[in-house]
């Protein structure tokens, strides 16, 4: 038996590593093209059907597929409705989901189509319902349901529209990468502080390894979920999936999770919001203490120029005109240029031939080694600065982490 791994995304659960699954040769699109005579169906270009599976969640899917290849732009994507037992599964589906919503609910759906589940919602229970597809028959709309011909934006339509419920039905095995967009609204959820229900159905392929069948694997389905690689979607995208079921003969797997109501996510974004604030804080605010080192005439050396030290002094503008001088005791690095700012890399020694005010390291973790290298060198400098808590700071008489843990504690005993 032939098995070839491949590293490839899964994109149901991100795991890295797929096997090779199904090799359907080149077809041509099955539920897209509409061709409308027998000499372009049979001129219809054929596309590579290479069906791996994900060795972690055993989601299968196309690893040759190119979403420019669809022709979403031309004719809508069909999906028989008619059927009494799919009728039978739609009711079921209505009324699963009125269970959770409140008196007058507030609910989106993604890729709507016609719009039959929200009509069949919006018929049972009046509120506010709207469907988002780019290309949704705009008569299906109607005084309950709004249709609007656009793609679904976590970023602006949660605060917009506030839904108790987003519904994905028959969705996500059409999009590039379903965990990222499930992940975006719950990460979107959470930063509004509104959580918020996700309603997610797609065909399961589960029967295919019963029955051996091959018809279920098709361009347009780029993926093509198992029950597990369903209930490892729903999981990477939240902490509480409330249930995950069959339905219409086991043919479908739908679930619900509950997204933005997670203490991690939550902590998550609170910190990176304050780090990003306290950023551009420090970013002024060493900009200026720079600036008036310059205009007090300050002679001022910056040890460190690449790496690090590099970003160092672009991000705080500390440009070659004003600040010429830049050291460093590697002599790998000597007679090289600082990335961006240009100032040539000298070696340190050259603090003995050209004196300065102040030194400003560049890289806190080895301040110490640094100021003990300048000590052991005999280079005597007034001052010494590195940038903490936002400021750049003396580093022998200012608290910081970068000093030896004795003489912070003598410092703070004095």
């Amino acid at each position: 038996m032939s098995r070839t791994l491949h590293r490839t995304p899964c994109p149901a659960c991100h795991h890295a590593v797929a096997v090779s699954f199904h090799d359907g040769g080149h077809q041509p699109l099955a539920t897209l093209a509409w061709p409308a005579t027998a000499d372009e169906a049979r001129a219809m270009k054929r596309l590579p059907h290479a069906f791996v599976r994900c060795t972690g969640c055993g989601h299968v899917f196309n690893r040759a597929f190119d979403y420019t290849e669809i022709p979403y732009g031309d004719e809508p994507n069909r999906m028989f409705n008619l059927g009494p037992l799919w009728g039978a599964h739609l009711a079921a589906i209505r009324d699963r989901i009125l269970s959770m919503l409140p008196a007058s609910p507030r609910v989106v759906e993604i890729g709507c189509g016609a719009a039959e589940l929200l009509h069949a919602l919006a018929g049972a229970r009046p509120g506010t319902y709207v469907g988002f597809d780019p290309h949704a028959p705009l008569e299906a709309a109607s005084d309950s349901v709004v249709l609007r011909r656009e793609l679904f934006d976590p970023a602006v339509h949660l605060s917009e529209l506030a839904p108790d419920l987003v519904v994905a039905r028959h969705v996500l095995e059409h999009v590039h990468d379903p965990l990222a967009l499930l992940q975006e609204i719950h990460a979107t959820s959470e930063m509004l502080g509104r959580p918020v229900l996700l309603f997610v159905e797609v065909p399961c392929i589960d029967r295919c390894f019963e029955t051996g069948r091959t018809a279920d694997f098709f361009y347009e389905h780029y993926s093509h979920f198992t029950t597990t690689s369903f209930r490892t979607l729903l999981e990477r995208a939240s902490e509480h999936v409330r249930f995950v079921e069959h339905g219409y003969g086991d043919e479908v797997v739908f679930g619900v999770a509950e997204l933005g109501n997670s203490a991690t996510q939550r902590r998550i974004l609170n910190e990176s919001g304050t780090f990003e604030a306290r950023a551009r804080r420090t970013r002024r605010t060493v900009r200026m203490q720079l600036d008036r080192l310059y205009e007090e005439g300050a002679r001022v050396a910056f040890w460190g120029g690449t790496g690090k030290a590099a970003m160092f002094i672009n991000a705080f503008g500390a440009d070659a005109r004003r600040f010429p001088l830049v050291v460093d005791s590697d002599p790998a690095k000597v007679g090289t240029y600082v990335p961006g700012t240009g100032q040539r890399i000298e070696f340190r020694d050259v603090l003995h031939e050209r004196p300065v005010d102040v030194v400003v390291i560049t890289t806190q973790w080895r301040a110490r080694e640094i100021v003990a290298e300048m000590q052991r060198e005999g280079i005597d400098v007034p001052r010494v600065l590195l940038e903490h808590d936002g400021e750049l700071v003396a580093f022998d008489s200012h608290s910081h982490p970068y000093r030896d843990a004795s003489e912070r504690s003598e410092e703070e005993a004095a």
